[in-house]
């Protein structure tokens, strides 16, 4: 079990990466207890991430900044080799609410545009092509908890905690 926030019906599910533990249950023994307890483990973070993500809403990113996120995310999703969208592309708000500049609605929006794929670009050939969803829960997770990650590094360079 992993924390997280499903905002509008599901439609699109945040895991927070390691930051705020997970709780894995093997299936053997008393399974039941195990998954409640784990369940009250695993709520017992929500005020901590409902923390983080106010902290995040606060910071505003200028669209250089915004950018860079995106440009990391598409090299850890598509790798350094090409990457069939740009940059642009993944920033775009699916919904009315994500057109904000805070850190916590650009990580929504990059997050919801490689979860979802469907959007046009080019294959390594120069082709036409539109991206791919993430199907596999292990991907999903995988990508997730990358992006949490890098939104957490992004926060903590840019709220002016560290410096480079």
């Amino acid at each position: 079990m992993l924390p997280g926030f499903f905002r509008q019906v599901c439609a699109n599910g945040l895991v927070c990466g390691d930051t705020f533990g997970e709780v894995r249950v093997p299936h053997k023994g008393n399974v039941v207890d195990k998954v409640i307890e784990g369940a009250y483990e695993v709520l017992g973070t929500f005020d901590a991430i409902a923390e983080k993500r106010e902290q995040m809403q606060s910071l505003l990113l200028p669209p250089p900044v915004q950018h860079i996120f995106a440009q990391a995310a598409l090299t850890y999703r598509y790798g350094e080799e090409h990457h069939p969208i740009t940059e642009a592309q993944i920033l775009q708000p699916r919904r009315f609410e994500d057109k904000k500049d805070d850190l916590w609605t650009t990580y929504q929006r990059l997050q919801e545009n490689l979860i979802k794929g469907g959007l046009s670009g080019k294959n390594a050939k120069g082709k036409r092509a539109r991206t791919r969803s993430v199907n596999g829960i292990d991907g999903d997770i995988k990508l997730n908890k990358a992006l949490w990650v890098l939104t957490e590094q992004m926060y903590t360079h840019f709220s002016g905690r560290e410096r480079l």
